[in-house]
């Protein structure tokens, strides 16, 4: 079913407004820290995968979907199916985050040796299919988002993280994505989506997201 809640990422691109230095995006002219503080600003209301939505914040997607109409949920709609047919048998799995964005979970088995941030040469391939749907346009704002198990304590867990997001962040750069829509940061253990009791539920911890946003 199609989700009618436009990231807060986007809402606040509509209701307050866009600076003009020179990156443009869509047809909107815009500068890349801005981005990144909206996408952070949008992380912060809690609204990442994992984290519980509030009356408040349902009541607020629900005004941005209301502002912008359907249109970005169309979009979003064509990204998801293009990326699911793209990941299909990637080990990627490909969802609607609870504040309307599409989101790829990429565990640990395939994307990182443990306490590594090199990207497995493996999972090249399939980043590739991932950049080749991103770069079809440039109407979309892109979080790419670090985890680590809870193995370990934040002031290892976090860099890491950050380290990982980042390095997807770049290759997803250097096969054509504008740095200017990518945001890359960590959240150590922070979210995790499976036990940290057991080996496999470790794995799944160890993970980068992407979320992807439309920006209209």
């Amino acid at each position: 079913m199609r989700a009618l809640a436009i990231s807060a990422v986007v809402g606040a691109m509509v209701l307050t407004g866009c600076q003009t230095t020179g990156n443009n995006l869509g047809g909107v002219e815009y500068d890349k820290t801005g981005l990144g503080t909206i996408i952070g600003a949008a992380a912060g209301y809690g609204i990442s995968k994992g984290n519980a939505n509030t009356s408040a914040q349902n009541n607020r997607a629900a005004a941005i979907g209301a502002v912008l109409g359907g249109a970005a949920g169309i979009y979003l709609d064509n990204k998801e199916k293009k990326l699911r047919q793209q990941m299909a048998g990637t080990g990627v799995d490909v969802n609607r985050n609870p504040d309307g964005s599409v989101g790829l979970i990429m565990p640990g088995n395939i994307t990182f040796d443990t306490n590594k941030s090199n990207i497995k040469p493996n999972f090249y391939a399939t980043l590739d299919k991932v950049a080749q749907v991103l770069t079809e346009d440039n109407k979309s704002g892109i979080l790419v988002t670090g985890y680590t198990d809870s193995t370990g304590n934040d002031s290892i867990n976090i860099p890491l993280s950050q380290a990982r997001a980042q390095s997807v962040a770049s290759y997803l750069a250097s096969r054509g994505v504008s740095t200017a829509r990518i945001n890359a940061q960590g959240h150590g253990s922070s979210n995790p989506i499976a036990s940290n009791a057991t080996a496999e539920g470790r794995e799944q911890n160890r993970r980068v997201e992407i979320s992807i946003y439309a920006i209209q």
